[in-house]
Parts: structure tokens; C-alpha cells; sequence
């Protein structure tokens, strides 16, 4: 059975920047996983999580991406394009991550298939919660991301609050 990681990134203090994190605590609160998929929050941590993440076949990053986009829109890299994103390091905690999937390969456990999903911030700035334009994009952000897990034949149950 194929172990699978969503990893949220983020900084939760800078509003946007802790999108990654905030889609996290919206599957855990919500969804119930299977044994073989660990929901991670990963906060800031980079090469910390190398422990977390040796091991996995398949990984999901959620973070806020930096592009050229407007604030709000949605970003999804996989595999080969994952490099390419790395090529732009924006903050410390990516440094960290890109460190760990290049680690990952050198210890011959490299993750078969790798997905970053995000959405471009709007600021990020001192604060808690995320700007309007970036919460509305929550949603779809979750539905992609449980529509890539049902791809992988993971079954997922909705937590009835």
C-alpha cells in the first residue's frame, strides 16, 4: 500500500504565507484518513521534516506560491515541474523542503510522485488570518486535493460536526 503525505507549509503569523497550514486544519477538521495517508501540518520547519517524509510514496505540498498571477489564483506542479518551482526559492521554509526532496533522492527514498498545490497570496504581512481573496480559494484547494487522493484510491470519510 502506497504511504501517502499531505504536507501543509507555512507561517500562520503572516496572514497569506500560512495558506498551506490553514488547508491542514480544514482536512483534519473535516476529513478522516486512512492509515496510510499522514495530513501534516509543517509550519516552517524544512529540513526537520526529512523524518516525516522518508518513506513516502506519494506527497501533496500545500503552501502559498509566489508567481505571476493574480492574488487568489491557483498553482498545481507535479513531478518534473516541482524542480522548476524550486528554481525561485521565496522563503526560508521552501529552501528547506527543496533541501529535503534533494535529500530524499540521495538516500534513494525519493517520493514517486510529488504535487504542489497553492494559491497566490495577497499579502503577507503581520496577521493571523488570511486575506478575503486567499480564504475564499479554501475550498477548491480541498476538493482538488481530496479529488488527487481519490485518484490514488484513497478513501476519505467526511467528519459529520
Amino acid at each position: 500500500m502506497k504511504q501517502i503525505t499531505v504536507l501543509g507549509v507555512g507561517n500562520i503569523l503572516m496572514q497569506d504565507e500560512g495558506f498551506g497550514v490553514r488547508v491542514v486544519e480544514h482536512l483534519l477538521s473535516h476529513y478522516s484518513f486512512p492509515p496510510n495517508v499522514q495530513v501534516l501540518d509543517g509550519g516552517t520547519l524544512g529540513m526537520e521534516l526529512l523524518r516525516f517524509l522518508v518513506g513516502t510514496d506519494n506527497l501533496i505540498l500545500i503552501d502559498a506560491v509566489s508567481g505571476q498571477l493574480p492574488p487568489g489564483s491557483f498553482y498545481r506542479f507535479q513531478n518534473d515541474e516541482v524542480k522548476a518551482y524550486f528554481k525561485e526559492k521565496v522563503s526560508m521554509h521552501e529552501l528547506g523542503i527543496q533541501d529535503v526532496l534533494a535529500i530524499m533522492e540521495v538516500l534513494e527514498k525519493p517520493a514517486k510522485e510529488i504535487m504542489i498545490m497553492g494559491v497566490q497570496p495577497f499579502a503577507i504581512d503581520i496577521g493571523l488570518e488570511l486575506t478575503p481573496i486567499v480564504a475564499e480559494t479554501m475550498d477548491n484547494v480541498v476538493k482538488e486535493i481530496l479529488q488527487v487522493l481519490k485518484d490514488w484510491q484513497v478513501e476519505v470519510g467526511k467528519i459529520h460536526e
